[in-house]
């Protein structure tokens, strides 16, 4: 019964009567966040902000996006404590992804503060934002500046790693997890990265001092020249990480350097079933496929190796280089076009969905692509011809139906025009169905008077043109 007292003492305005018997409630349920919320807010009535401030801090520990709560403390703390109150209106912002007011709210809390942990949490907090809104080098700077303190927390050195690995600057990933080591920081994710680090660097060795994992350091005998030994341990735990990405990329590796480059297609393929469309599977395939002087797949997956790397001209030249020497692969000439459109190359995309076209009349994707640019340059000769193709896979499109009849007006083949607005009134559920069918009884009536025109001009013609 004590919850039905207390809300009848706060019924009848007994505020510290009803918060002693909530705090009775909270003593036997700390987790209740009903009786938290009741004991902030009666709190706050009885002029006791900081236990107010208590409560609200607890109930966030149950439920960080509660924006009510936020806006309490931000009341609580805007006169007594400038830098809670810049914090509390941050995380709001944040919560509310508002994320460029949010870090302008956590600068100002760095200006209300003299405390080494709470510049290093707010410091903390800048730096993720700065990463999250694509900021880098401010976030990078926010994290280098951590570096200077003492306790700071090891995701620090890993995220700021992570970091300028993104920028391609292993170098300074490297120093940065050096610096780690030296101040006593071993953990695993910590080791393990700096020796991926170290493998990425060509610094082998360096990564057999420190790695503690197996496959890493198998991958450190590979890159060393110790390919035998390597492969020794790999057979002898086939069982053990047969379904590890890593474990077939090292043996397509070791395979790779005994020449042994269908064996090494073999892995690659075991590669893909555990880790889909990596970077690194086209890559391997493009460097085999050089190896077995198969030009034309290794163009192929260097294309889509920098595809996934972001790299599309250089993609685009890959493609372009297969496609020379072969011109029939409709999955390439799809990519190619589909890479020359993105990359704003019009006109020698229109090219690759021409021979699409060509290869395959019922391609409805490329036949439209070319009636469209067709119709953007004014050649609606050409469109219509496309039109046609299309029709040939599509009669039961009515959009279609419809653009074709409107090439046939603008083209003056009104016969053409009439017999396909006809078949798209044959649908009664089309959306225009009034407005087409009187554009159709104007468009008859003038094909009428014109052939009623011209048959009188026969008639004249005939008459002088009696001997």
């Amino acid at each position: 019964m004590s919850i039905q007292i207390a809300e009848q003492y706060e019924e009848n305005e007994q505020y510290d009567k009803a918060y002693e018997e909530y705090k009775k409630l909270y003593d036997k349920n700390p987790k209740d966040m009903n009786i938290l919320e009741r004991l902030g807010h009666l709190s706050l009535m009885l002029g006791n902000k900081q236990d107010a401030a208590d409560y609200y801090s607890k109930l966030l520990e149950f439920d960080v996006t509660n924006t009510m709560v936020y806006e309490q403390l931000m009341d609580i703390y805007q006169d007594t404590d400038r830098f809670k109150y810049y914090i509390h209106r941050g995380n709001l912002h944040s919560i509310e992804h508002k994320f460029e007011h949010a870090i302008n709210d956590y600068k100002k809390a760095l200006a209300h503060t003299q405390e080494e942990k709470d510049i290093i949490t707010t410091r903390f907090v800048l730096a993720a934002l700065y990463a999250q809104t694509g900021n880098s080098a401010k976030a990078i700077d926010e994290y280098l500046r951590l570096l200077d303190y003492s306790e700071i927390p090891e995701e620090t050195f890993i995220n700021l790693a992570k970091l300028y690995i993104a920028e391609n600057a292993t170098s300074s990933a490297i120093n940065v997890l050096e610096r780690a080591v030296a101040k006593g920081i071993k953990s695993e994710i910590i080791i393990e990265t700096l020796a991926d680090l170290y493998l990425k660097d060509n610094k082998a060795g360096k990564a057999m001092e420190i790695t503690q994992n197996e496959l890493t350091k198998v991958k450190c005998m590979l890159d060393c020249g110790d390919d035998d030994k390597a492969y020794e341990i790999l057979s002898a735990n086939k069982d053990k990480y047969q379904t590890n990405a890593k474990y077939h990329s090292l043996l397509a590796q070791y395979y790779f350097m005994k020449n042994k480059f269908d064996e090494a297609l073999n892995e690659v393929e075991e590669f893909d079933k555990y880790e889909k469309n990596s970077p690194l599977t086209y890559q391997m395939r493009a460097l085999i496929y050089e190896n077995k002087k198969d030009d034309y797949n290794a163009h192929l997956n260097w294309g889509k190796y920098n595809i996934l790397r972001g790299n599309k001209d250089i993609a685009i030249n890959e493609y372009l280089n297969a496609y020379q020497m072969r011109d029939d692969d409709l999955n390439l000439l799809s990519s190619l076009a589909v890479l020359l459109e993105e990359n704003g190359d019009k006109n020698h995309a229109m090219e690759i969905y021409e021979r699409i076209a060509k290869l395959e009349p019922s391609n409805i994707k490329a036949i439209e692509k070319i009636a469209d640019f067709r119709h953007d340059i004014g050649d609606y000769r050409t469109e219509c011809d496309y039109l046609e193709l299309w029709y040939e896979s599509d009669k039961r499109n009515y959009t279609l139906i419809k653009r074709m009849a409107q090439i046939y007006e603008k083209l003056k083949n009104k016969p053409s025009a009439i017999e396909f607005y006809k078949r798209y009134l044959q649908s009664t559920t089309v959306p225009d169905y009034e407005a087409v069918k009187a554009h159709l009884a104007r468009l008859e009536n003038t094909e009428m008077e014109m052939a009623n025109e011209e048959g009188w001009l026969d008639k004249i013609m005939r008459f002088f043109n009696k001997d």
